[in-house]
């Protein structure tokens, strides 16, 4: 008799190549195989083909009216035709390369026939003689070339006869109480052999649950893992953080109030902040981060600001220490950068592990091996999403275990806060700041590009600044758009009278930055770019983006490239030009127009795309879910993460009576996390 933790050997038939097979569908123990569900079901119960629509699958019961024909066609291809008189409907069935039925098919037989009907030719293309006697419903369960979906049957039957009987619950019973849900034991049952629709939903909806529950359980645990790092507590100085918010050429805004009061409280608690903060483009992100830096800048600590590409951590750097200078303060802000000259970067390096060097900007630069601080205590990763967890892990051992503030101007929206970031606090800041005006967004097709144009120019005589972005740096054969070469010689004939920059990814980082600060110091009035001006870059007297091609870029990069405008005090505009031929296409740009939230462009995008790729890397999607959708059944995993919550919040719940099997599962599912150490 096998056990749930046993391996998948353990059931006969199972030898090395069927056990590599289950594994590569994540299925290792008996447990694994119990709680490897369905799909979906087709429903086997018997009907009328007046009741059924066109395309639609179905079981027809009835007698054998005509003998079976059997024919060949192409290269060793049957098709077997009969008649079945079902009821007052004599319809004909057709079965391909299915040759032996033939001998099980005689007139005047009864037979149920599982198919597609199609309506109008009164057909059932079959796919499967069925037993008058099988469940209703046929339970579809996820398969591979290497293992068919009836072995996997067949071995979850075997091994459930076994276990059955020793299914403890993982949801505890008040929970499970409070939302209606199934035993564990009774819903694996449904879920595999269910007696109706109705019990397989319940069952659905059950096993959903738990799955986020679990989720959200091993979550929190990772929180707290996280938070028994030896923290240390920042003893800044207030009264020196108040003059620095007091000297600033502008108020903060009510939402930068918050979640400044919400970093500093956990820089001034003793264990690890591990905290996200996101906001929409020109939300003030980057002056929270420097107070939190300046607050351990005022402990003697140092701090370090991490950014994806060196144009933006150049202007950090520039941008901060400005901003120091600008109210007054000695704070030395240096660049790290992966090509500084041999000697300067000695220097540099001395300098930061004696501690002469308060806040360090840089790339991935930052994470080599030579790169020691006096003493780390905060570390800022901007545009979190593009470094990946031992990225973030490297940079935090890097010193004395510092704070992490990861932040973000990608909208994230609910579904990935509570899901790839749910072990992270995190701050949001949901307004822009005082003077910004909403930018105007427009659509125009391939042959409107001259309207576009001439709006630019426009703008640019009255004194203001603009983007011109294109998919392609050069002619591609394979796709039709346009691309920066052509656009900036084109420009250069057409609007001589205006200085024209071009700004690729095959420049030189030195050349980007030239390109940049001539950008920004209005010695280029129109600058012709590829997505490289995506993240960061700050003019505020550019009024303009248009974006050609606007349908090649997805949802989250279009909401990137219209906030480099509207930075300033004037009227800011994107126009996206574009002819979709996709329904995808349009609706991305439809969205666009609509609104220029942020949040609620990140939850379309979401919806529009699935739970993939969101933010551009793999291991920042939502996590894979066998049962539950996160997006459509947002709020059951909201509900689940309030539950895991409260669970954990409970003292001494690890040690309740109720929770002893949802403790066990996950001591065995996160045997490597210090909680259970």
């Amino acid at each position: 008799m096998v056990q749930l933790s046993d391996s998948i050997t353990a059931l006969d038939g199972v030898g090395p190549k069927r056990e590599a097979a289950f594994n590569a569908l994540n299925i290792f123990t008996i447990e694994d195989l119990v709680s490897y569900y369905p799909y979906r079901y087709d429903d086997l119960g018997a009907r009328l083909p007046s009741e059924t629509l066109d395309g639609e699958k179905a079981t027809f019961k009835g007698v054998v009216s005509a003998p079976p024909v059997l024919s060949r066609y192409g290269y060793k291809k049957t098709r077997l035709l009969f008649r079945l008189l079902v009821e007052h409907d004599n319809i004909g069935v057709s079965f391909f390369n299915q040759p032996w039925l033939a001998k099980q098919i005689d007139i005047g037989q009864e037979v149920a026939v599982y198919g597609t009907y199609d309506r109008n030719r009164q057909t059932l293309n079959g796919i499967k003689m069925i037993s008058a006697s099988t469940d209703e419903l046929a339970p579809i369960y996820p398969a591979s070339k290497q293992i068919n979906a009836k072995t996997i049957r067949h071995l979850i039957e075997v091994a459930w006869a076994d276990v059955r009987e020793h299914i403890p619950s993982l949801v505890p019973q008040p929970i499970r109480k409070k939302y209606h849900l199934l035993t564990r034991q009774k819903q694996i049952e449904e879920m595999h052999f269910p007696k109706d629709a109705d019990w397989a939903k319940a069952a659905r909806r059950s096993a959903a649950f738990e799955e986020f529950y679990l989720f959200q359980m091993r979550l929190q645990l990772l929180k707290i893992a996280d938070q028994q790092f030896s923290g240390e507590s920042i003893d800044y100085d207030v009264v020196a953080l108040k003059a620095f918010t007091q000297k600033l050429p502008f108020t903060l805004t009510a939402a930068q109030q918050k979640v400044s009061r919400e970093i500093l409280q956990d820089q001034k608690r003793p264990i690890h902040m591990n905290r996200l903060l996101q906001g929409d483009v020109g939300s003030g992100k980057t002056i929270v981060a420097a107070l939190a830096m300046y607050a351990v800048v005022t402990a003697g600590r140092q701090a370090a600001m991490m950014a994806p590409t060196e144009i933006l951590a150049r202007q950090h750097a520039i941008n901060l220490a400005n901003l120091f200078e600008q109210v007054g303060l000695s704070v030395r802000v240096e660049l790290l950068t992966s090509g500084m000259r041999v000697a300067a970067r000695r220097h540099l390096l001395e300098d930061l592990v004696n501690g002469d060097i308060d806040i360090l900007v840089g790339t991935h630069a930052l994470l080599q091996p030579d790169v020691l601080f006096h003493h780390l205590s905060l570390a800022v990763i901007d545009e979190q999403h593009r470094f990946g967890v031992s990225q973030r892990a490297k940079l935090r051992e890097n010193g004395m275990n510092p704070d992490i503030l990861a932040m973000t101007a990608t909208p994230i929206p609910r579904t990935l806060s509570i899901t790839a970031y749910g072990e992270m606090d995190v701050s949001i800041i949901d307004q822009l700041p005082n003077g910004r005006k909403p930018i105007e967004t427009k659509r125009l097709s391939h042959n409107q590009l001259d309207q576009a144009i001439a709006f630019v120019k426009e703008q640019v005589a009255s004194g203001a600044q603009a983007y011109i972005v294109t998919p392609l740096i050069e002619e591609s054969e394979a796709l039709d758009v346009q691309n920066a070469q052509a656009m900036y010689e084109s420009l250069q004939l057409s609007l001589p009278q205006f200085k024209i920059g071009l700004l690729h990814g095959r420049l030189s980082n030195d050349e980007k930055a030239e390109m940049m600060a001539n950008f920004q110091k209005n010695t280029l009035q129109i600058l012709v770019a590829t997505t490289v001006i995506e993240v960061g870059v700050d003019v505020p007297n550019a009024t303009v983006m248009v974006i050609l091609d606007a349908d090649r870029f997805g949802l989250a990069q279009l909401h990137q490239l219209r906030g480099r405008v509207g930075r300033g005090k004037r009227q800011s505009y994107t126009i996206l030009v574009a002819d979709p031929k996709t329904d995808y296409g349009q609706q991305r740009l439809d969205a666009m127009v609509a609104t220029t939230d942020g949040f609620v462009l990140a939850q379309k995008d979401l919806e529009l795309r699935g739970p993939g790729d969101i933010l551009g890397v793999k291991q920042s999607g939502v996590p894979e879910f066998m049962v539950g959708d996160p997006i459509k059944d947002l709020t059951m995993m909201e509900i689940a993460q309030q539950e895991a919550i409260a669970t954990v919040d409970t003292p001494k719940w690890d040690a309740q009576m109720d929770n002893q099997a949802l403790v066990d599962y996950l001591s065995r599912t996160m045997a490597n996390y210090r909680y259970f150490d």
